[in-house]
């Protein structure tokens, strides 16, 4: 069965195929990966022109966890952020490197890194709340408030 969906002026477009067997013909603007790129990029562009700092999305997602979380190590940050090792170890060289972020060796384990915010990093997280907040507003700007929670429901149940 196909389901439609419309596009951003409310026409209806092409359907979705489900895919029965080896059949179904592969048309990029009927993926769901075409529109999450899509959206990740708009949501990104967005964060990238109202974030103060130069903070990625990533390193702000780290910072804000960081802040719930710490004292935490490199690999649990990783885990609650959603990065793999190598991506969180990235973040975490660049934001210790700005100042934002204190990295110790585990008393009990030797091969962990505990974190901490500075009080750089406290102020930085401190001062970008807000703009957090307007960012996630802008990019979900065209959708209703029904709109809204339905897409983070649906987003959340797929990953």
């Amino acid at each position: 069965m196909d389901v439609p969906f419309k596009n951003k002026g409310g026409r209806r477009k092409a359907a979705v195929p489900e895919v029965h067997g080896q059949q179904t013909q592969y048309a990029l603007g009927e993926q769901i990966g075409f529109y999450l790129r899509q959206a990740n990029q708009r949501h990104v562009a967005i964060f990238a022109g109202l974030m103060a700092e130069k903070l990625t999305t990533t390193q702000w997602a780290a910072l804000v966890k960081l802040k719930e979380l710490q004292p935490c190590s490199q690999g649990n940050l990783g885990r609650e952020t959603a990065m793999d090792m190598a991506t969180i170890k990235g973040v975490v060289d660049r934001l210790v490197k700005r100042g934002f972020v204190h990295t110790a060796p585990d008393a009990t384990d030797a091969r962990r890194l505990v974190l901490t915010l500075t009080a750089e990093g406290e102020a930085t997280v401190a001062r970008n709340l807000s703009i957090a907040l307007k960012i996630s507003q802008e990019t979900l700007s065209t959708l209703t408030l029904a709109e809204r929670m339905m897409l983070m429901e649906l987003l959340q149940k797929i990953c």
